[in-house]
């Protein structure tokens, strides 16, 4: 719920409220499911592609917005984006 500077908050993202920054923009850090893996442990999971741990997160993820028949939206992983 609280951001930690420069990161927003994964609920800044979640409900619509983050709007990305120039730094953000340079970094391909768009909005969407892929920022929150990026918030959350983008160190060690961003800016690589085809990395297992993103791809089950996102798995479990679409999985569960077909249960609540919610579209899971674009940008769902965080391959190319430059980590915080």
């Amino acid at each position: 719920m609280t951001p930690r500077r420069p990161k927003p908050s994964c609920h800044e993202v979640m409900v619509g409220e983050y709007r990305a920054s120039a730094a953000d923009l340079a970094a391909n850090r768009a909005p969407e499911f892929g920022l929150v893996t990026n918030i959350v442990n983008g160190g060690l999971e961003c800016n690589r592609t085809d990395d297992a741990r993103v791809n089950n997160r996102i798995g479990f993820y679409k999985r569960y917005c077909q249960i609540f028949n919610v579209d899971a939206g674009p940008n769902l992983d965080c391959a190319h984006q430059q980590p915080y």
